[in-house]
Formats: structure tokens, sequence, C-alpha cells
């Protein structure tokens, strides 16, 4: 049986089908179509300028590493854009040591600065500490990611800022995106379904701008995209992972993926159409800033001050 040709270059085997656009994809026409795909959104959402010191959020995981590596590459055709890996250390016994020494080796490798910031050095308290203190107190109804989701969010800013980045990239996937739409559907969170777009609103000096270069990109092409290139990354789930509601989502979105191939594109692109409504319909948030901390705040006590509140 004859090999299948690549519909790109029609001359190498094909190695990959992608189901939604009906291209078979040899190993060499894959890469160059992530990274173009990446190239393209950052152009069309105006993610970048010529001089920016962009911080990259990298955790250690397919998706952070493989945006890492990519924008490395693409700061060669933009030689006034600099690069710092930021990591957070959230302090979970047995699984973050292992990210943190992968995430430094491709960092050297790249020759990109890399700036550690630990929930211990910032909130006293390491994830463990939290959740035990939480469990302790008889504290059920927020899950380890609960905590872990503010606290992170509040860590790469801060990461982003003591580095004096312009913005922040994260490797939030096509499939972080449509997840993160039906979730707070689901929640009935409907100003974080305005917030929550490629490139965040600029809504306090404090608050360092994030984009999102792979929110077109489907998740299993990131980790493919991460095999192609020989990107070590970690594999091991977070331990914490099984509380999550986004579990469920994932497994759902997948289900209807395989069925319907294009669904996870089509959930985005709606979100994407229907924000400038949402927009329009809500109020503004007054941002102010938090009297224990003097982070910006919705409200007079952040959510991360009211969540170590709780557990001290």
């Amino acid at each position: 049986m004859a090999a299948t040709l690549c519909t790109c270059c029609k001359r190498k085997e094909a190695f990959y089908f992608r189901q939604y656009s009906g291209e078979r994809l040899c190993r060499k026409c894959f890469a160059a179509s992530i990274e173009a795909k990446v190239r393209a959104t950052i152009t069309r959402h105006h993610m970048l300028r010529f001089d920016d010191h962009l911080a990259v959020a990298v955790s250690g995981g397919k998706d952070s590493l493989a945006i890492l590596y990519i924008l490395a590459k693409l700061r060669k055709h933009r030689p006034k854009t600099t690069l710092t890996a930021v990591t957070v250390d959230e302090g979970i016994k047995g699984y973050r040591d292992e990210a943190l020494d992968i995430a430094t080796k491709l960092c050297k490798k790249l020759e990109v600065p890399h700036h550690i910031v630990s929930f211990k050095e910032l909130y006293g308290f390491s994830l463990d500490e939290i959740v035990a203190k939480a469990r302790e107190k008889g504290q059920t109804e927020l899950t380890a990611c609960a905590y872990c989701g503010v606290m992170r969010r509040r860590a790469i800013n801060v990461g982003a800022r003591q580095v004096k980045a312009d913005k922040v990239a994260t490797g939030h996937t096509l499939d972080d995106e449509a997840q993160t739409v039906l979730m707070n559907i689901l929640r009935g969170d409907i100003a974080r379904l305005a917030k929550e777009k490629p490139v965040t609103s600029e809504v306090h000096p404090l608050f360092v701008q994030k984009i999102k270069p792979f929110c077109e990109i489907p998740e299993k092409e990131s980790a493919l995209y991460a095999y192609v290139k020989k990107i070590d990354f970690q594999d091991t789930p977070c331990p914490y992972a099984s509380e999550a509601l986004r579990n469920d989502i994932r497994g759902m979105l997948n289900r209807m993926e395989e069925k319907h191939a294009g669904t996870k594109f089509t959930v985005a692109r709606a979100i994407e159409k229907l924000r400038p409504a949402i927009e329009e319909n809500l109020k503004k948030e007054d941002f102010k800033t938090c009297k224990e901390c003097g982070e910006p705040s919705a409200l007079e006590r952040c959510k991360t001050c009211e969540m170590l509140h709780q557990i001290r």
C-alpha cells in the first residue's frame, strides 16, 4: 500500500491527519504550520510591540514549554523583543521539583533568563500547607484547584512585574479556552466570559497584560509539536487535578470533538462574536487596591487575601 503524502509539501510521508481541516502533514510541515498559526495569532490580535519585554509563564508542561520554544525562535525576527521565563513554585511535594528542573534546562538551552516565584515566599504557605490547613479547619467548599487558580494568577502577575515585563504570555491552548467558556457558562459567571480573551484589557497599572499566542492551537497539536521538536516536558498529572471541574468539561469536549470535528473552534469563535455584546451590557469593574496586600482588587479585600484569611 502506497504511503500517503503530505498535503502541504507533496513529497514526504504524512504522519498526522488534521481532522478539522482535512490536511495530512509530514513532521516538518506540521511543525511549520503550528509556528505559522502562532505568528498569525500574534499579528491578528496585536499581541506584541516590536520592543516588548515578554514574560513567559512556564510550568514545565507541554504547552508552556512549546510556546516558550516558539517565542524564542520568533525572537530571531524580532531582535528588540526580549524574553524571561517565569515559573510559579506552588510547593506540591513530589510534583513541582521535576517541572522546575525541566523548565530550567530548556531555559538554559534557549538562553532565556528564568525567574521563579514561590507560594511560600509570596503567601507564607505552600499549596500543600494551604490544602492541609483548609481541611483541618473543615473548609471543604473550595478544592485545591480553586486556591491554586487564584493564587497562581496572582503569582504570575507578581513575577511578571518583578522582571519588569510589558506583557506575560501563557500557554493556554484552544482546549483551555473552550473549557473555560463552558465552565463560566455552567457557573453563571458572565463577567469572566468577557474578561477571558486572547489579549486581556488594561484595567489597572499593577496588572501585567496577558497574551495567549496558543489560543488557536488544539492541545493535542501542542503536545505533538513538543514531541516533533523533542522538547522534554513533565507529563505527570498534578496530584490535585482530579478535583477540578475542568476535568469533566475536558472529557465532554473531547467526546464532542471526536464526533463533530471543529467543536472546540466553534465554542471559542462563538464567544469571540458574543463578547462585545456581553461587555456592553456589563457594568465596568472599578478596580481598587486591596487594603491588606496592596494588589488590584474589585473588593476591599482581594480574593487571595480572603482565602489566606480563612486558613490562618
